[in-house]
């Protein structure tokens, strides 16, 4: 997966999930690599010293990090082969996608350049993960996306699910059992003040009252 001889499988996961945070964050908190990754902090600091002695992050103190052009172009292909997997996991396999994150975690590691490019064949080649998020292109090249968080949106617009920006298995489960994923339209039909939950319409008349900890992870495109 990784082209480079000073670069390791570990370093190519953390650079992964550091270009998935750096849209949330300018410069990605250690403790967020902790939390998403599932590592102690020994851990974390560990691995980023070698990062940036490798020169793929650069570090600002009280800040955090984030990537490097070199670590950019290490990230890339590592996050297409993941999401690559994850398609993989759920159309051909049947797994759900709450589950194929861990799974394909340790999936990828046997995956090489040929198995990769059978994968995207038997999948049709697609652009997004079950989570909606952006396979990058054989290339290199992340397709760019027009949504934002739906936590910002005004009451009352036409929406399509775009993302679900998660890990977190019980929050996916919840989704799918709603009938939340990719693809959904849906109307902004309330929200109550002082982050209190927003109220959706989809599917017809099917309504979904979600709170903040869902809404958070939900990226939306304006359809109006």
């Amino acid at each position: 997966m990784c082209n480079h001889p000073d670069i390791t499988e570990g370093m190519c996961l953390y650079a992964s999930e550091i270009f998935r945070l750096q849209e949330t964050f300018a410069f990605v908190p250690p403790s967020e690599l902790e939390y998403s990754l599932n590592v102690s902090a020994q851990a974390v600091a560990r691995m980023l010293r070698r990062m940036k002695a490798a020169g793929l992050v650069e570090h600002v103190r009280y800040k955090g990090v984030r990537l490097t052009p070199k670590g950019v172009a290490a990230a890339l292909p590592c996050i297409r082969r993941h999401r690559l997997t994850e398609v993989f996991l759920v159309d051909v396999m049947g797994f759900g996608w709450d589950e194929v994150h861990d799974l394909a975690d340790r999936f990828v590691q046997g995956v090489d350049d040929v198995l990769e490019a059978r994968m995207a064949e038997m999948t049709n080649h697609p652009t997004r993960c079950p989570h909606g998020e952006p396979i990058p292109t054989p290339e290199g090249e992340m397709p760019p996306l027009n949504d934002e968080p739906l936590a910002g949106v005004d009451v009352g617009r036409r929406l399509r699910l775009s993302r679900v920006r998660t890990h977190d298995r019980e929050i996916l489960r919840y989704l799918g059992a709603l009938g939340l994923r990719p693809g959904v339209e849906m109307r902004l039909e309330a929200r109550a003040p002082f982050d209190g939950p927003v109220r959706l319409r989809y599917a017809g008349n099917r309504e979904a009252v979600l709170g903040q900890a869902v809404v958070s992870v939900l990226w939306v495109e304006r359809l109006d």
